[in-house]
Protein backbone atom coordinates (compact mmCIF):
# COMPACT_ATOMS: atom_id res chain seq x y z
CA UNK A 1 0.00 0.00 0.00
CA UNK A 2 1.26 3.08 -0.80
CA UNK A 3 -1.20 5.41 1.02
CA UNK A 4 0.56 7.95 2.92
CA UNK A 5 -1.64 9.15 5.71
CA UNK A 6 -1.65 12.94 6.62
CA UNK A 7 -3.76 13.66 9.38
CA UNK A 8 -2.55 17.27 9.93
CA UNK A 9 -4.14 17.73 6.71
CA UNK A 10 -7.70 17.32 8.07
CA UNK A 11 -7.11 18.77 11.77
CA UNK A 12 -5.66 22.28 10.51
CA UNK A 13 -5.98 25.10 7.79
CA UNK A 14 -8.77 24.97 5.52
CA UNK A 15 -9.95 21.20 6.14
CA UNK A 16 -9.76 21.65 9.67
CA UNK A 17 -11.93 24.79 9.58
CA UNK A 18 -14.62 22.70 7.34
CA UNK A 19 -15.07 20.08 10.23
CA UNK A 20 -15.49 22.33 12.59
CA UNK A 21 -18.24 24.07 10.54
CA UNK A 22 -19.71 20.67 9.81
CA UNK A 23 -19.33 20.00 13.60
CA UNK A 24 -21.41 23.33 14.76
CA UNK A 25 -24.23 22.96 12.42
CA UNK A 26 -24.67 19.39 13.15
CA UNK A 27 -24.83 20.74 16.84
CA UNK A 28 -27.41 23.24 15.76
CA UNK A 29 -30.11 21.40 13.67
CA UNK A 30 -29.70 18.66 16.16
CA UNK A 31 -30.73 21.05 19.26
CA UNK A 32 -33.09 23.01 16.85
CA UNK A 33 -34.91 19.53 16.11
CA UNK A 34 -34.60 18.65 19.74
CA UNK A 35 -36.75 21.19 21.43
CA UNK A 36 -39.21 21.26 18.32
CA UNK A 37 -39.11 16.98 18.66
CA UNK A 38 -39.55 17.56 22.71
CA UNK A 39 -42.08 19.95 22.14
CA UNK A 40 -44.56 18.31 19.50
CA UNK A 41 -43.88 14.90 21.32
CA UNK A 42 -45.43 16.17 24.41
CA UNK A 43 -48.48 16.94 22.92
CA UNK A 44 -49.01 13.91 20.91
CA UNK A 45 -48.73 12.23 24.04
CA UNK A 46 -51.13 14.30 25.64
CA UNK A 47 -53.03 13.76 22.80
CA UNK A 48 -53.08 9.97 23.06
CA UNK A 49 -54.23 9.94 26.76
CA UNK A 50 -57.22 12.58 26.39
CA UNK A 51 -60.69 11.14 25.88
CA UNK A 52 -61.29 12.87 22.93
CA UNK A 53 -61.51 10.34 20.25
CA UNK A 54 -59.99 12.41 17.11
CA UNK A 55 -57.58 13.49 19.32
CA UNK A 56 -56.52 10.31 20.55
CA UNK A 57 -56.89 8.39 16.88
CA UNK A 58 -54.92 11.12 15.60
CA UNK A 59 -51.70 10.70 17.95
CA UNK A 60 -52.27 6.75 17.37
CA UNK A 61 -52.20 7.63 13.34
CA UNK A 62 -48.67 9.81 13.81
CA UNK A 63 -46.67 7.84 15.68
CA UNK A 64 -47.33 4.63 14.18
CA UNK A 65 -47.01 6.36 10.99
CA UNK A 66 -43.27 8.27 11.66
CA UNK A 67 -42.28 5.50 13.67
CA UNK A 68 -42.47 3.04 10.86
CA UNK A 69 -41.48 4.80 8.26
CA UNK A 70 -37.66 5.14 7.44
CA UNK A 71 -35.65 8.45 8.30
CA UNK A 72 -34.06 8.89 4.50
CA UNK A 73 -37.60 7.88 3.13
CA UNK A 74 -38.73 11.18 5.03
CA UNK A 75 -36.28 13.75 4.70
CA UNK A 76 -36.89 13.30 0.81
CA UNK A 77 -40.30 13.25 1.49
CA UNK A 78 -40.18 16.62 3.53
CA UNK A 79 -37.58 17.84 0.71
CA UNK A 80 -38.78 17.30 -2.95
CA UNK A 81 -42.69 17.17 -1.27
CA UNK A 82 -43.31 19.58 0.72
CA UNK A 83 -45.11 22.09 -2.01
CA UNK A 84 -48.06 19.23 -1.99
CA UNK A 85 -47.72 19.47 1.86
CA UNK A 86 -47.15 22.46 3.05
CA UNK A 87 -49.12 26.09 2.70
CA UNK A 88 -47.63 27.59 -0.74
CA UNK A 89 -46.95 31.07 2.52
CA UNK A 90 -44.74 28.44 4.51
CA UNK A 91 -42.86 26.64 1.70
CA UNK A 92 -42.47 31.00 0.80
CA UNK A 93 -40.94 31.23 4.18
CA UNK A 94 -38.34 28.36 3.86
CA UNK A 95 -37.30 28.85 0.30
CA UNK A 96 -36.05 32.82 1.40
CA UNK A 97 -34.35 30.84 4.34
CA UNK A 98 -32.37 27.86 4.40
CA UNK A 99 -34.84 25.33 2.94
CA UNK A 100 -32.46 22.38 3.23
CA UNK A 101 -31.61 23.05 6.51
CA UNK A 102 -35.64 23.70 7.20
CA UNK A 103 -36.67 20.31 5.55
CA UNK A 104 -33.83 18.84 7.35
CA UNK A 105 -35.03 19.93 11.04
CA UNK A 106 -38.63 18.95 10.17
CA UNK A 107 -38.05 15.54 8.92
CA UNK A 108 -36.09 14.93 11.90
CA UNK A 109 -38.14 16.65 14.50
CA UNK A 110 -41.55 14.55 13.10
CA UNK A 111 -39.73 11.25 13.03
CA UNK A 112 -38.34 11.62 16.39
CA UNK A 113 -41.33 13.26 17.93
CA UNK A 114 -43.16 10.31 17.43
CA UNK A 115 -40.77 8.18 19.29
CA UNK A 116 -40.70 10.70 22.43
CA UNK A 117 -44.62 11.01 22.28
CA UNK A 118 -44.38 7.01 23.56
CA UNK A 119 -41.39 7.52 25.90
CA UNK A 120 -43.65 10.40 27.54
CA UNK A 121 -46.72 8.44 27.18
CA UNK A 122 -44.96 5.55 29.31
CA UNK A 123 -44.08 7.85 31.95
CA UNK A 124 -47.58 9.57 32.06
CA UNK A 125 -48.68 5.74 32.80
CA UNK A 126 -46.51 5.07 34.91
CA UNK A 127 -47.56 7.94 37.68
CA UNK A 128 -50.95 6.27 40.08
CA UNK A 129 -53.51 6.99 38.38
CA UNK A 130 -55.25 8.49 41.58
CA UNK A 131 -53.17 11.94 41.38
CA UNK A 132 -54.67 12.52 38.00
CA UNK A 133 -58.01 11.78 39.75
CA UNK A 134 -56.80 13.62 42.91
CA UNK A 135 -55.75 16.69 40.39
CA UNK A 136 -58.99 16.93 38.69
CA UNK A 137 -61.21 16.56 42.04
CA UNK A 138 -59.27 19.78 43.22
CA UNK A 139 -60.85 21.33 40.64
CA UNK A 140 -57.90 21.00 37.59
CA UNK A 141 -59.10 20.47 34.23
CA UNK A 142 -57.28 17.60 32.40
CA UNK A 143 -54.74 19.79 30.52
CA UNK A 144 -53.93 22.07 34.14
CA UNK A 145 -53.63 18.46 35.88
CA UNK A 146 -50.88 17.37 32.82
CA UNK A 147 -49.42 20.62 33.05
CA UNK A 148 -49.05 21.30 37.00
CA UNK A 149 -49.19 17.41 38.06
CA UNK A 150 -48.64 14.67 35.89
CA UNK A 151 -45.77 15.64 33.28
CA UNK A 152 -43.11 17.07 35.59
CA UNK A 153 -43.17 13.93 37.73
CA UNK A 154 -43.26 12.14 34.29
CA UNK A 155 -40.42 13.90 33.14
CA UNK A 156 -38.68 13.06 35.70
CA UNK A 157 -38.33 9.55 35.35
CA UNK A 158 -38.06 9.34 31.41
CA UNK A 159 -34.94 11.72 30.87
CA UNK A 160 -32.46 8.57 30.66
CA UNK A 161 -34.20 7.04 27.68
CA UNK A 162 -35.30 11.15 26.70
CA UNK A 163 -31.58 11.71 26.19
CA UNK A 164 -31.06 8.41 24.33
CA UNK A 165 -33.73 9.72 21.72
CA UNK A 166 -31.74 13.06 21.18
CA UNK A 167 -28.59 10.97 21.07
CA UNK A 168 -29.89 9.22 17.81
CA UNK A 169 -31.49 12.35 16.68
CA UNK A 170 -27.88 13.70 16.81
CA UNK A 171 -26.16 10.42 14.86
CA UNK A 172 -29.16 10.65 13.00
CA UNK A 173 -28.87 14.52 11.61
CA UNK A 174 -25.76 12.66 8.89
CA UNK A 175 -28.70 11.88 6.76
CA UNK A 176 -29.63 15.52 6.17
CA UNK A 177 -26.01 15.39 3.94
CA UNK A 178 -28.30 13.64 1.68
CA UNK A 179 -30.14 16.89 0.35
CA UNK A 180 -26.77 19.61 0.93
CA UNK A 181 -26.91 20.33 4.56
CA UNK A 182 -23.48 20.68 4.90
CA UNK A 183 -23.24 18.89 8.31
CA UNK A 184 -20.27 16.88 9.93
CA UNK A 185 -20.40 13.85 7.72
CA UNK A 186 -21.30 16.27 4.64
CA UNK A 187 -18.17 18.10 5.42
CA UNK A 188 -15.70 14.77 5.94
CA UNK A 189 -17.36 13.55 2.49
CA UNK A 190 -16.25 17.21 1.13
CA UNK A 191 -12.90 16.42 2.24
CA UNK A 192 -12.15 13.69 1.12
CA UNK A 193 -13.34 14.30 -2.56
CA UNK A 194 -10.92 16.99 -2.63
CA UNK A 195 -7.81 15.67 -0.91
CA UNK A 196 -8.53 12.02 -1.47
CA UNK A 197 -7.83 11.41 2.15
CA UNK A 198 -11.22 10.18 2.89
CA UNK A 199 -9.73 7.60 5.83
CA UNK A 200 -8.38 10.47 7.97
CA UNK A 201 -11.50 12.93 7.48
CA UNK A 202 -14.38 10.07 8.18
CA UNK A 203 -11.73 8.95 11.28
CA UNK A 204 -11.79 12.68 12.86
CA UNK A 205 -15.88 12.59 12.14
CA UNK A 206 -16.57 9.13 13.79
CA UNK A 207 -14.21 10.11 16.79
CA UNK A 208 -16.52 13.52 17.08
CA UNK A 209 -19.42 11.55 17.25
CA UNK A 210 -18.09 9.02 20.03
CA UNK A 211 -17.17 12.01 22.09
CA UNK A 212 -20.83 13.45 21.96
CA UNK A 213 -22.36 10.56 22.59
CA UNK A 214 -19.85 9.28 25.71
CA UNK A 215 -20.61 12.70 26.84
CA UNK A 216 -24.27 12.44 27.22
CA UNK A 217 -24.23 9.03 27.99
CA UNK A 218 -22.07 9.78 30.74
CA UNK A 219 -24.34 12.31 31.84
CA UNK A 220 -27.09 9.62 32.18
CA UNK A 221 -24.93 7.14 34.06
CA UNK A 222 -24.57 10.49 36.29
CA UNK A 223 -28.45 11.19 36.22
CA UNK A 224 -29.40 7.37 36.82
CA UNK A 225 -26.58 7.11 40.01
CA UNK A 226 -27.82 10.96 41.87
CA UNK A 227 -30.94 11.40 41.60
CA UNK A 228 -33.29 9.09 39.72
CA UNK A 229 -32.43 6.27 41.91
CA UNK A 230 -34.19 9.07 44.67
CA UNK A 231 -37.12 9.24 43.28
CA UNK A 232 -40.09 7.44 45.10
CA UNK A 233 -44.15 7.10 45.21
Amino acid sequence: MNYQFNWKLVLSGEYGQWIIDGLILTLKISAVSIVFSLIIGTIIAVFRLSKIKPLEWFSLAYTEFFRNTPLLVQIFFWYFGSDAVLPKAVNQWLYKQDFEFAAGVIALTVYTSAFIAEEIRSGINSIPKNQLEASRACGLSFIQAMRYVILPQAFRIIIPPLISQFLNLTKNSSLVMTIGVMELTYMARQIESYTFHGFEAFTVATLIYIAISLTISLMVNLYNKYFLRHIKY
